[in-house]
């Protein structure tokens, strides 16, 4: 799992995590179709998936353990995405979704989002999505109250 993440000149660097926002028709099989060919690839696998819904489309939000090489699968199958970094975290007996929630509300911070990954820690643990509106202070803040931020190279599949 991470440590805390090196120094620079604006302090630390938080450990964050590419997810992408694929966005599909909404037809059948569409949904399958993606994933099959993330399973396809030995290079990348799907370690967290969110589906939001609408009569015309939906949009998935996905995190992989190779933000890269998803990127180019993506390029690949002609498939709209975008990107952003979120921040993974452990959510253990210390440290609960509650206490997460109410540290990021005290800094004034917005939650955009938030949803479990398909994977557990080492230990069986809870590992949540957080996407809030200062990755740097919030991911800053969480390491301070002592929660486990983890990094691409920490999802195992």
């Amino acid at each position: 799992m991470s440590q805390l993440p090196p120094e620079t000149m604006q302090g630390y660097l938080v450990p964050s995590v590419r997810q992408f926002s694929v966005f599909l028709e909404n037809r059948v099989g569409r949904l399958l179709d993606l994933l099959r060919h993330f399973d396809e690839a030995s290079h990348v696998h799907v370690m967290g998936l969110n589906v939001i819904d609408s009569s015309d489309h939906a949009v998935i939000r996905m995190i992989p353990d190779n933000a890269d090489a998803a990127r180019v699968l993506l390029n690949e199958l002609g498939i709209a995405f975008s990107e952003i970094d979120v921040i993974v975290t452990v959510i253990d007996e210390s440290h609960s979704l509650a206490d997460m929630c109410l540290y990021l509300l005290g800094a004034e911070l917005n939650i955009l989002f938030i949803y479990s990954l398909i994977q557990q820690s080492t230990v069986g643990d809870s590992v949540i999505a957080v996407a809030i509106d200062d990755l740097t202070l919030g991911g800053q803040l969480l390491l301070r109250r002592g929660f486990n931020l983890l990094g691409e190279g920490d999802l195992n599949c």
